[in-house]
């Protein structure tokens, strides 16, 4: 059994541990509040700009701008997979590289051709044992010291880039979407062309026959509008995986203190009984030495 050193030391360096972790916990709760509100404030914006463009693509069936149309193919898709820098996050990282897995087997089963843009080191760092060939580079140091609209037109001018180049036909997004500090939804967006609306429920009809007016002119203004929707849109992931992380993050510190808690009452247990062990052994002894006088 290990002596009354031993399980002090031990405790100490749990208590130390505990000290970290609820420090760590206390630091996204108040992070959390923040991102949340900012993710909230972001969606209504997003998803209305999303139908519209959606809409719109359904109406120019091909003939309009590549970023709304497309290509006219869907040989090469670029996959962005949105993680963070950092772990201590429970699975927030690991569902978002699951869903990542599973859509790249399954278009490299179709005979597609996939292409990972890795936004954080985390998703880089799990996917390029099993998927390192397809990685074509990595966008780190996102939201430093705070996250900002640049923070997004950064990756926007490289998915731009590409496209410009022909180096991909449809871009998706993978992320977590924030439903609360307990409950992440891992999120498969489809960024580039926008995807065909869904068919409404109520009012069918109106779900692609709407007609747009432009003005002053349907060039000037789809070039301005269509990389700008790029950019809210990734905006949005990155706020819903900010809003994520830290969400994550609390309940995972949170765990861990309870459980540190646990260790610390099960070693405080065990070096009592040492104790009480070596204290009765002692007495026998003394006991044993008298009646041998």
């Amino acid at each position: 059994m290990p002596s009354l050193k031993t399980f002090r030391l031990r405790i100490r360096s749990v208590q130390s541990t505990q000290k970290i972790t609820k420090a760590m916990k206390m630091v996204a709760a108040a992070k959390l509040r923040r991102a949340h509100e900012q993710a909230m404030a972001a969606r209504p914006y997003a998803e209305a700009m999303d139908k519209i463009l959606a809409s719109l693509g359904q109406s120019f069936k091909g003939t309009g701008p590549r970023l709304l149309a497309g290509t006219g193919s869907d040989q090469v898709h670029l996959l962005i997979v949105a993680t963070s820098d950092r772990g201590l996050c429970g699975a927030f990282n690991s569902s978002i590289v699951r869903e990542a897995r599973r859509t790249i087997r399954t278009l490299v089963a179709e005979g597609k051709t996939v292409k990972v843009l890795a936004v954080g080191r985390k998703g880089r760092d799990q996917l390029r044992r099993d998927f390192g060939s397809h990685i074509i580079e990595t966008i780190t140091d996102l939201g430093r010291p705070r996250l900002s609209f640049a923070d997004a037109q950064k990756v926007t001018a490289r998915v731009m880039e590409m496209f410009a180049a022909g180096e991909f036909d449809v871009a998706s997004v993978i992320f977590n979407r924030f439903k609360s500090a307990m409950t992440q939804i891992v999120t498969h967006q489809q960024l580039i062309p926008p995807p065909a609306p869904e068919a409404a429920t109520t009012a069918p009809a109106t779900a692609s026959g709407a007609v747009y007016e432009f003005e002053p002119d349907e060039a000037d203004i789809l070039a301005d509008l269509l990389p700008r929707n790029l950019t809210v849109q990734i905006f949005r992931v990155l706020l819903e995986n900010a809003a994520s992380f830290f969400g994550s993050q609390m309940t995972a510190m949170d765990n861990a203190s309870r459980n540190a808690g646990d260790v610390i009452k099960k070693l405080t247990l065990q070096m009592n009984r040492s104790r009480q062990a070596s204290i009765t052994k002692e007495l026998i002894e003394i006991i044993s030495g008298a009646e041998a006088i």
